[in-house]
């Protein structure tokens, strides 16, 4: 747990995947008769306006339902089977590496204690679906206090789509926090060009040289910046430096244009900017290793959005933004495309990631018989294209009545799989 005196845990630095800019949305609830559910998700911190009253008592910023009775008199309070909870469709897929409960300003009317569990399924699944998906406890039923920012630690590599925060047995929480890894799949960017550094295909913003104003997240978040607040700022060098930011790709990939937007900083954007690259798929150390130039030192103009074309060839896992000597960006968008490595090593992270039941399935429709894809299913995790190669051909002998067919069946998975 964490108040206003303890530091934030190290997930919290991860990406918000409950976050509605990625397309979070609570999509059931059995009650929130107080409040919206829906206010578990809202970007900012809660806020308290006291003796502000509507038809229905206090109006809470956050998530309030109603107090719960027993079912006759002689049994007024509810028992433990009886509780509140609220399902959350995650804005992207990923890994969840930590969780916030925030019952901030919930002072007399916080619940007891709370739980949260995650699901994946794929697609897009009404709520009666989910009802019967197969949940998973990341966080157990602890107890909760009143004012706080509950912080809590997932140690669970399974990718999962889907939340469901449980509290007991009723009350109120203001905000819902679900930090972790985006993990796309990778069937869904298959021939496509996109943003290789936004955040909702898994872009990081993982090292950057200042964040005094705000922070470099926001350089490869959704969207548009609205306000110069939600870009990245650095306080003014008195040195003879210069700032930049790294950011780790969503996977190995040829990058083919670039935008560097300096919208909203009129007075304080960078005077010049370059971009350089590395390439980490061989195991090289971007810390230690050598970088090379994707668009040289270049004039940037205030509250502008500019473009640039770059010459496709080396292919590159991270890019770095060098900005001089000082000053904020809005947004940086690299547009490219995955290269075979690249779609491979991302194809392998999230096979091994999903469930069990989900890897079959996928495997199944790329053509494998029911036992031959739990047989590969069980055999996870593939350590590396090589293991996911080997693996596939020992499922049958190309030889014999069904080898061409087998053959083909094969080709199928290996695609999926990307080796």
């Amino acid at each position: 747990m964490t108040t206003a005196d303890t530091p934030s845990a190290p997930f919290t630095e991860l990406v918000n995947l409950a976050s509605r800019l990625l397309g979070a949305g609570v999509v059931a609830t059995n009650e929130d008769t107080f409040a919206d559910a829906e206010n578990l998700l809202v970007a900012k911190p809660a806020e308290f306006r006291p003796h502000t009253f509507g038809h229905k008592g206090q109006i809470m910023d956050g998530w309030e339902s109603k107090r719960r009775r027993g079912v006759s008199a002689e049994q007024p309070h509810p028992t433990d089977l009886d509780h509140d909870w609220a399902v959350v469709r995650l804005g992207v897929g990923g890994v969840i590496r930590g969780v916030i409960v925030d019952t901030a300003h919930f002072t007399g009317n916080y619940p007891e204690s709370g739980s949260v569990e995650a699901a994946s399924v794929p697609g897009h699944p009404s709520p009666e679906e989910l009802a019967d998906a197969e949940w998973t406890a990341i966080v157990p039923r602890t107890p909760l206090r009143g004012n706080t920012a509950h912080e809590f630690a997932v140690e669970d590599a399974t990718r999962y789509t889907h939340v469901r925060l449980n509290i007991f047995p009723d009350g109120g929480v203001a905000r819902l926090r679900v930090h972790g890894e985006v993990l796309p799949d990778p069937r869904e960017l298959d021939g496509l060009t996109f943003d290789l550094a936004a955040q909702e295909y898994g872009g990081v913003a993982e090292a950057a040289s200042d964040r005094y104003f705000s922070s470099p997240h926001n350089l490869n978040a959704p969207g548009r910046a609205s306000v110069m607040g939600e870009g990245w700022e650095t306080r003014r060098r008195r040195d003879k430096a210069n700032d930049w930011v790294q950011i780790a790709l969503a996977g190995g990939g040829e990058v083919l244009a670039a935008e560097v937007d300096t919208t909203h900083f009129v007075a304080n954007a960078p005077g010049w900017a370059d971009l350089i690259g590395f390439d980490a798929s061989t195991g090289a150390d971007p810390a230690d290793g050598e970088w090379f130039e994707l668009l040289p030192r270049t004039r940037l103009q205030p509250d502008t959005r500019h473009r640039f074309r770059l010459d496709p060839g080396r292919p590159v896992t991270h890019v770095r933004i060098n900005v001089y000597p000082d000053g904020g960006l809005a947004r940086l968008r690299l547009t490219g495309r995955l290269t075979e490595a690249g779609r491979a090593a991302l194809a392998l992270r999230w096979f091994d990631a999903v469930p069990a039941a989900e890897a079959a399935a996928a495997l199944t429709e790329a053509g494998l018989t029911a036992d031959e894809a739990a047989a590969l299913a069980a055999a996870r995790p593939l350590a590396d294209p090589a293991a996911a190669g080997a693996a596939v051909a020992a499922l049958r002998p190309a030889d014999g009545p069904d080898g061409e067919h087998s053959s083909r069946r094969r080709s199928a998975v290996w695609r999926l799989l990307g080796v």
